[in-house]
């Protein structure tokens, strides 16, 4: 029995030691794990688990930041940028919304910790990871900034976390709680080149983030946990972004930022999406943008940084501050939106394969065509990248013979679309030169400050400019040159009377090798008419006699004197018109006019800045005196005269708006404005040009239209002139212009010199003309030449 005790005694004796052995076990276990975790923290912070960012780095983390270019009234018109569409904001400029959205979902301790949520780890290591992650919202800022690539090896992983747990205490000690939110929201990339929050709340939802309600902001944040997944475009995964906004709206109900019925009123509602795309060839003025970029790189390679490097225009944060006008841009773009697909409906009735077996060109023979398609391949860009390639010009030829596979440009019921086909390179291009084209600017021509600009229909179609960059034939726009150098130089009154019939200018009198007679297009020689009506009704014989007697080289010297770069031959035949011109050049010259004879160069850019606000350019204006205050004056009151009675009196009128071609391509007539506008029509010989140049007091805006080759235009004036091409795209912007009171554009007289001298009230003898068509003698005012 006593020995029976004493084994019962022992047994009780070694479970006691054994338990006290697995508990010495455990709390060397535990203080080893401890000891390594911050054995781990050292390694970390001296580097040995991967390179950390210094303070000076983690002071300003290297981000790319793209340029932002800016309006004149505060918008975004566009970014340069090549990987990363990002432009930060502050703190400020975050809603309330927004951020406890993200507090709520990813971070609920945030303002309690000082980088790692220990509470929240220890229960990611109990749970062995469910039941939500560990990671706080300075641990995932850490990754986004200084982890650049997540390993998939998970012992590599615990050494990245670990270094980013170091890194999120560095943060915290160097940012304020605010900061960190601020850097987190710029920093995501939230997918379709919305890097950080600006630039996901304009491409998704057309707002500045502080325009973001709450389910919009529900659904970004919502966006966090994986933006490839969560994408909300209607091809990838809105049913699981709405989903995962969902789980985002329960959060804030959780911890009671919003109430169970916001919540459950949310959760029923869309996305919502306004989907605008942010990329060079897409969004608000991408012509006018294009433009920029050569601007810029220009101005980089003139300016470097003090540091003797060159700025990164799609890395360096950079602002652009332009003259652009939001507004008129967008009215610009919507007028030649709204105008051309009519126009181009008429025009491609007239080209039908029964009514022109040559569509899209006229008056040309089939070899001349393909002399034109073949100059056409060998400038393509199909051509260069073949070159490249180093294949020969008759594998290249070869190639535009190959039916292949793409996606042109097409106007669908009356806007910009697409079609997926299958066509040869060569009838694509054909194709393609069957569209008209616009160009347009509109500029303030006090200032010289460009406020819209529209080089095209479709950049992402049609790259080439119409602005700056073309040139075409300027028609009866360039008569206004010829008009104010003989009233500078004869002291001209728009009352003014001359004959209506021909003059034959001799060969040689002005370096012209053959005789030059200019012919009216109605074909009317008979009697005489002012200066202010040959003008507006654009009388060819009377611009020829004024040319006669001032002579070619003062009207050029006239043109360059107002900005004209083109180059124009001191010959007779200008008078009508001949020089290729661009619209850039045309409304910097009538500007003048508008400008009391003052010329200011148009500027685009008024100031660059760096991402910290440091101005590093900022514009000088350039203006010189070119007219008298009295013969601008005069040669705007000639211009009137077209509105009021010739060939612009479209404008002002109502009568027609169910006739005939007012119907068909008057897009917008009757456009009902009653204000006090100068203008002129411009068409050339054969309709491939058709103008108009349009003013009052403080806006001058030009508009072309024609095909990329002159072959291709309307077979008749009336539809090919410059009145029904050009003049629907300047009625209706102006009329948008006019409507939008914030703009404050003028609705009065231009201003009448003190001292005018000069007659342009021609009312009285207008009103006799008719007495005195066949008779020089008896007519007050008529010219002896």
């Amino acid at each position: 029995m006593a020995k029976k005790t004493v084994t019962k005694k022992t047994t009780k004796k070694g479970k006691s030691s054994d338990f006290s052995k697995y508990i010495r076990r455990f709390w060397m276990l535990f203080v080893a794990g401890i000891f390594a975790f911050f054995f781990m923290f050292l390694l970390a912070s001296w580097g040995l688990l991967g390179e950390m960012p210094d303070h000076t780095i983690l002071e300003n983390p290297k981000t790319f930041l793209a340029t932002e270019v800016i309006s004149s009234d505060g918008k975004t018109l566009g970014k340069f940028y090549l990987d990363d569409n990002r432009t930060p904001v502050d703190y400020e400029e975050l809603p309330k919304e927004l951020i406890d959205a993200l507090v709520a979902t990813e971070d609920i301790r945030y303002y309690d910790h000082s980088g790692i949520d220990f509470r929240g780890t220890l229960r990611a290591v109990v749970r062995l990871g469910g039941g939500g992650g560990a990671s706080t919202i300075s641990q995932q800022l850490a990754k986004q900034l200084f982890t650049k690539q997540v390993s998939s090896n998970k012992f590599q992983r615990v050494f990245q976390k670990v270094r980013e747990w170091v890194i999120a205490i560095r943060l915290e000690r160097q940012y304020t709680k605010e900061e960190i939110i601020a850097m987190y929201f710029n920093i995501y990339d939230f997918g379709n080149n919305a890097d950080g929050i600006r630039s996901a709340a304009r491409i998704y939802f057309g707002k500045e983030p502080m325009e973001l309600d709450l389910k919009e902001s529900a659904m970004l944040v919502g966006m966090f946990k994986n933006s490839s997944l969560y994408n909300p475009r209607s091809h990838r995964n809105p049913e699981g972004t709405k989903n995962r906004r969902n789980v985002v709206l329960a959060q804030m109900e959780k911890y009671e930022y919003i109430s169970e019925a916001k919540k459950d009123s949310l959760q029923k509602t869309e996305l919502d999406l306004k989907y605008s795309p942010e990329s060079h060839r897409e969004g608000t003025a991408t012509y006018f943008r294009a433009y920029l970029d050569g601007f810029m790189k220009k101005w980089i390679n003139e300016n470097p940084k003090p540091t003797g490097e060159r700025y990164n225009l799609y890395n360096d944060g950079l602002k652009i501050y332009t003259t652009i006008d939001s507004r008129m841009q967008t009215y610009a773009e919507a007028a030649v939106e709204r105008h051309m697909p009519r126009l181009q409906a008429e025009f491609d009735n007239q080209n039908t394969p029964d009514r022109n077996k040559t569509a899209p060109f006229l008056e040309l023979s089939t070899s001349e065509i393909d002399d034109l398609l073949n100059r056409g391949m060998e400038r393509s860009e199909r051509w260069r990248v073949m070159k490249l390639e180093g294949k020969s010009n008759k594998e290249i030829r070869d190639s535009f013979q190959k039916p292949t596979q793409m996606t042109v440009f097409a106007w669908i019921d009356g806007k910009a679309s697409e079609i997926d086909t299958v066509m040869k390179p060569i009838d694509s291009m054909r194709y393609y030169k069957s569209f008209l084209q616009p160009g347009m600017m509109s500029m303030d021509p006090k200032t010289g400050h460009v406020k819209a600009w529209v080089g095209g229909m479709n950049y992402r179609h049609f790259q080439y400019d119409h602005v700056k960059q073309g040139k075409r034939q300027v028609g009866s726009t360039f008569k206004p040159f010829v008009y104010a150098t003989a009233i500078d130089q004869l002291h001209l009154s728009p009352c003014d009377t001359l004959p209506k019939q021909q003059i034959t200018i001799e060969a040689g009198k002005f370096g012209n090798p053959l005789p030059w007679t200019a012919k009216n297009s109605d074909g009317d020689y008979e009697g005489f008419v002012t200066l202010k009506k040959a003008l507006a009704y654009s009388v060819n014989t009377v611009t020829a006699r004024l040319m006669d007697k001032v002579g070619p080289q003062p009207v050029v010297d006239m043109a360059k004197n107002l900005g004209i770069e083109s180059n124009i031959p001191a010959v007779p035949a200008i008078a009508l018109g001949t020089p290729d011109i661009s619209v850039y050049e045309m409304v910097a010259a009538y500007g003048t006019f508008a400008n009391k004879g003052v010329y200011n160069k148009p500027v685009m850019v008024t100031r660059i800045e760096d991402k910290n606000g440091t101005v590093l350019y900022q514009f000088v204006p350039e203006s010189r005196d070119v007219l008298s205050e009295e013969v601008a004056y005069t040669t705007v009151k000639l211009l009137e005269g077209v509105v009021e009675s010739g060939s612009g009196a479209r404008l002002t009128r109502t009568w027609g708006a169910d006739q005939g071609v007012y119907k068909e391509i008057i897009t917008g007539y009757p456009y009902e404005l009653k204000y006090p506008i100068a203008g002129k029509t411009g068409t050339t010989q054969n309709q491939s040009d058709g103008w108009f140049m349009g003013m009052v007091p403080d806006l001058v805006t030009g508009v072309w239209v024609g095909a990329e080759d002159r072959a291709a235009h309307f077979r008749s004036i009336t539809y090919g002139q410059g009145a029904s091409m050009a003049l629907p795209i300047w009625g209706l912007y102006m009329k948008s212009v006019y409507g939008d009171e914030t703009l404050d554009i003028s609705k009065e007289d231009f201003e009448k010199p003190e001292d005018l001298s000069i007659i342009v009230d021609c009312n009285k003898m207008e009103s006799s003309e008719g007495d005195a068509s066949d008779t020089s003698d008896e007519l007050d005012g008529v010219l002896d030449f």
